[in-house]
């Protein structure tokens, strides 16, 4: 007889920037992107895996910018819909 143990995961933890981190790259992420293309984004209740490496080192979770020249940001389709489009272009300085 075979027997199994499950184990029901329940989520993530929320993915929260650390602070310090995050002021230390801000110079950095405005040099590399151009100082227009880099904002801090307003707080979102999301949860992602990227959580459990900041439970171990400070964190710094960004978005790459991949909408589309002309289109509306708040308009475009989110990236796990199946209207979602990208411009790669974002992927040479986002990666």
């Amino acid at each position: 007889m075979r027997s199994a143990e499950v184990k029901i995961d329940t989520g993530y933890k929320l993915t929260v920037n650390d602070e310090k981190l995050t002021e230390r790259m801000l110079p950095t992420l405005m040099k590399v992107a151009g100082a227009p293309n880099v904002s801090l984004a307003t707080k979102v209740t999301g949860a992602e895996d990227f959580s459990s490496y900041q439970e171990l080192v400070p964190g710094l979770f960004i978005f790459i910018g991949v909408t589309p020249k002309g289109a509306d940001v708040a308009k475009a389709a989110p990236n796990h819909s199946p209207r979602f489009f990208m411009d790669e272009a974002g992927l040479l300085t986002g990666v």
